[in-house]
């Protein structure tokens, strides 16, 4: 009996570490799902972010329900995606990121908005690897221009590194982004994707079959 009881305990403890690693998966759906949310909000406004910019620009970052409090010094946080236009036009698979910042300024409460960054060039994304970046520092955001038909952006140059849209309670709001940091979320790559994919494998993939990233892509094709 006792070595029954022993032989019993290591499959326990594995099918202990399944349920956990589902568990993790699970919320990296929940993220990319969320994701898909915010872009179908997004593409229900009246003024959103114009299809010129998605058909001109290379990169995108998606951060649904990101925490922006302030008690005098402002800070932020929240958790996305981002993904890049492949050569063949197609968009990669979602890159699970980080988005963390402070600043300074007479700020009191707490917001939650939806936030979509959307980049000239890919490389500012795929170059980060390992390490992260500070949008302002290494590169500048700017508020992103409005309009729904291309027609209807034709005033603007396009020329900003990055241009910004923030949503709150379905009405845009102004949050400054400059001065925090861009991060790949390695642990979240890891859950949803296995061990050994890097954000530069997914940036330059885009064979992913999961369900959460079909919608994602659809909804990011629909805009």
């Amino acid at each position: 009996m006792k070595t029954l009881k022993f032989l019993k305990f290591p499959l326990i403890l594995s099918l202990f570490f399944v349920l956990i690693s589902a568990k993790s998966a699970d919320k990296e759906t929940e993220r990319v799902h969320n994701a898909a949310n915010v872009l179908k909000e997004f593409s229900k406004m009246k003024e959103s972010i114009p299809r010129q910019l998605l058909e001109e620009y290379e990169g995108i970052v998606i951060i649904p329900k990101l925490i922006n409090a302030g008690f005098g010094i402002g800070g932020k946080r929240g958790r996305g995606v981002a993904m890049v236009k492949l050569a063949s036009g197609k968009w990669s698979d979602p890159v699970f990121v980080t988005l963390t910042g402070g600043s300074f300024g007479l700020q009191i409460g707490v917001q939650s908005v939806d936030l979509v960054l959307v980049f000239r060039h890919k490389g500012v994304l795929t170059k980060v690897k390992n390490g992260d970046f500070t949008i302002g520092g290494d590169i500048s955001a700017a508020a992103g221009p409005v309009g729904r038909s291309s027609t209807a952006s034709t005033d603007y140059k396009l020329q900003a590194e990055v241009y910004s849209y923030s949503r709150s309670r379905g009405l845009f709001a102004g949050i400054t982004i400059n001065g925090s940091n861009l991060a790949i979320d390695k642990t979240a790559n890891a859950n949803f994707y296995g061990d050994a994919s890097s954000s530069q494998d997914i940036f330059a993939s885009s064979k992913s079959d999961k369900e959460a990233v079909t919608v994602l892509k659809e909804s990011l094709k629909a805009f």
